[in-house]
């Protein structure tokens, strides 16, 4: 009996590491059916974005379908940029990770938008790969 007692933990254990296996599943088949229109799309525990010609939509990851979608255009961004632990990154010199990883875009006529990562290496991708999207005049040199 007593050694029965002492697996109980463990059982609890088990159930619920299947548990949020079973959630983390969900969540990234509904990712799947919600990136099929998409260019090019990313996802990870803090929110899912997709490109689509130049309008960008993103929202946190959920079971059934992304929540708080917003969507923007490319042609309304002024700057973009990477800031981690709320400090403007220079992508030349990148840190190895950080607690709060987010792409920035700021906008003439509305407030900033910040779109939150698990990691800086995919945070840099994007940032370089939607800098490349706009066109060099409607980055701001800093």
């Amino acid at each position: 009996m007593e050694r029965g007692l002492m697996w109980l933990p463990l059982l609890g254990a088990f159930i619920w590491l299947a548990r949020a296996g079973s959630n983390e599943y969900q969540k990234i088949e509904a990712y799947k059916r919600w990136a099929v229109g998409f260019d090019r799309c990313k996802y990870d525990i803090y929110a899912v974005m997709g490109l689509k010609d130049r309008e960008i939509s993103w929202g946190k990851p959920t079971k059934t379908e992304p929540k708080d979608l917003q969507t923007f255009s490319l042609d309304r961004v002024k700057q973009i940029q990477l800031v981690v632990d709320n400090n403007s990154i220079d992508l030349a010199s990148l840190p190895t990770s950080g607690k709060k990883i987010n792409l920035q875009f700021q906008f003439a006529d509305a407030d900033d938008i910040n779109i939150p990562f698990t990691e800086v290496p995919m945070a840099a991708e994007w940032n370089n790969f939607l800098k490349n999207a706009l066109e060099p005049s409607q980055i701001d040199r800093v």
